[in-house]
């Protein structure tokens, strides 16, 4: 076991830690591969098990669990180091996949994917957190859009892997394919990644780690109240929100006396700190947000089958790809994040401006055109949240830092998924009565939408296109306050290898 002091860059052999780089890099890809993989196999699971009306626990079960452990795993690396929480979470992980393999039942599916959860939310803030002590700002700038290649990799080909597998191996091997990837990255970080033992002593805090945990549960339910309890607004949501607020308020107050608090508040008092978190939230509402609603809304306004919408999603996960490629490099030669942010948001405001002129009819080549230019200016800031903050942290707080903005991230997304849904639910409702011929518009499948009549699809096609109308315009304000963030950043230059 081999143990380096804070002052040295904990690998300084460039292969061996290419090589420790490309484990996480795997580690990435099968976490987010598997939330992926999933969503195509589902029906599959519902004809064996039943339950339908726990469909939904599936991912919202998995999600949960590992938005609550976020900044509790990034402050026990502070504490502990990184290597062992990282590892840890690789075996929670693995074990959690091994037994949603072996379930026997729709709860214990569910259970095991809270367990595997309380992995994946580890493995996503320990890689982002580990890149921190491998690589010095700029050059971490580089090397961290490489992770967007993983999650774009997992994004394109997770749904169509999920049902292959299930179709020829069973539903059962998309989890147990993590076990034989999981046991290489673990003896991989075991035997290549050094431990950095840190200097100070190891403080719990189980009263703020367990109030945080309860307040990010209750953002994830009630943003999931709509599917969990039939609407957005219901006493089980309200119920919810109210337990979330307490746990905040609780939470600031016991964290304030704590010797080590889970998230430092000396974090909120740097205001690019702040900033930063509201960007990384806003990249969440309209970076991953939107993408599902996306496939509706070209389904349903263009008519086109599901398997040609989704290869429409190649324009904007190349430009997601470009964008944060380009941003990486040009951060590294340059320094400066926060011009990337500015014209992040900027590019994103301007697509979805484009597609509240979408209309039915509209050509599918500017419909791409309009996805690449999404999908670019998303790329363009996906990594300037957590390059800024690891940034602006200190070197003992930057685990913290990471699982805070990590998590604003995924907020931010179940989030704006909630509040879309209802937007979209609500126009339809409005709008969709007049549409005759057709019951409950909503019921609608792609398969039969393509056997009405001509004319029936195009008073659909509007119906949808109105309804969605506020939907853009909704994401739009999100990235203005993005933007109004971005602008407000100061213009920090990142410090090359050696500098201070």
């Amino acid at each position: 076991m081999d143990m380096q002091p804070a002052s040295l860059p904990l690998v300084a052999d460039n292969r061996r830690r290419f090589l420790v780089f490309s484990l996480l890099m795997t580690a990435l890809f099968m976490a987010t591969l598997d939330n992926q993989i999933v969503s195509t196999a589902l029906p599959t699971i519902v004809g064996e098990f039943g339950q339908l009306e726990r469909f939904g626990w599936v991912g919202s079960s998995y999600l949960l669990a590992s938005s609550a452990v976020m900044p509790l795993y990034g402050k026990l690396g502070d504490l502990f180091g990184r290597k062992y929480v990282m590892i840890a979470a690789v075996v929670i992980f693995v074990v959690g996949s091994m037994v949603c393999g072996l379930a026997v039942s729709m709860n214990t599916l569910i259970a095991a994917r809270v367990l595997q959860g309380l992995g994946g939310g580890g493995l996503m803030v320990s890689i982002f957190s580990i890149n921190a002590d491998l690589f010095a700002p700029r050059e971490r700038a580089k090397y961290q859009s490489y992770s967007s290649l993983m999650l774009m990799a997992s994004g394109a080909i997770g749904p169509t892997l999920g049902g292959t597998m299930s179709d020829f191996f069973g539903w059962r091997s998309i989890f147990l394919v993590n076990i034989p990837i999981g046991l290489l990255v673990l003896v991989g970080l075991v035997f290549l990644l050094p431990y950095r033992r840190p200097a100070r002593q190891p403080k719990i805090d189980y009263a703020g780690a367990l109030l945080l945990a309860a307040a990010v549960a209750s953002v994830v339910l009630a943003a999931d109240s709509a599917e969990l309890f039939g609407s957005l607004v219901s006493v089980q949501s309200a119920a919810i929100v109210a337990t979330g607020i307490l746990c905040a308020v609780a939470w600031v107050v016991v964290e304030r006396r704590a010797p080590e608090p889970i998230v430092p508040l000396s974090l909120f008092r740097n205001p690019t700190f702040t900033l930063l978190l509201v960007i990384s939230l806003a990249s969440g509402a309209i970076g991953i947000g939107l993408v599902n609603y996306y496939a509706l809304f070209l389904q349903t306004t263009t008519g086109l089958s599901p398997s040609v919408a989704g290869l429409l999603f190649i324009a904007l996960t190349g430009g997601i790809v470009c964008g944060s490629l380009s941003a990486g490099r040009l951060i590294a030669a340059y320094g400066r994040y926060k011009p990337f942010s500015i014209a992040s948001t900027s590019l994103c405001l301007v697509a979805l401006g484009l597609f509240t002129q979408v209309h039915p009819g509209t050509p599918i080549v500017v419909i791409s055109g309009i996805l690449l230019l999404h999908g670019f200016g998303v790329g363009l800031g996906q990594q300037v949240p957590i390059l800024g903050v690891q940034n602006a942290a200190a070197k003992g707080d930057i685990g913290a830092a990471t699982g805070a903005v990590t998590l604003t991230r995924m907020s931010g997304a179940a989030i704006a998924i909630s509040i879309y849904g209802a937007v979209v639910a609500s126009g339809i409702a409005r709008l969709g009565e007049v549409v005759p011929g057709v019951a409950d518009i909503e019921q609608l499948t792609p398969k039969m939408l393509a056997a009405l009549p001509a004319d029936t699809r195009q008073m659909i096609a509007e119906t949808y296109s109105h309804a969605f109308l506020p939907l853009f315009l909704t994401a739009g304000g999100i990235a203005i306050i993005g933007l109004i963030a971005a602008l407000s950043l100061k213009p920090i230059r990142l410090p090359r290898a050696g500098e201070a």
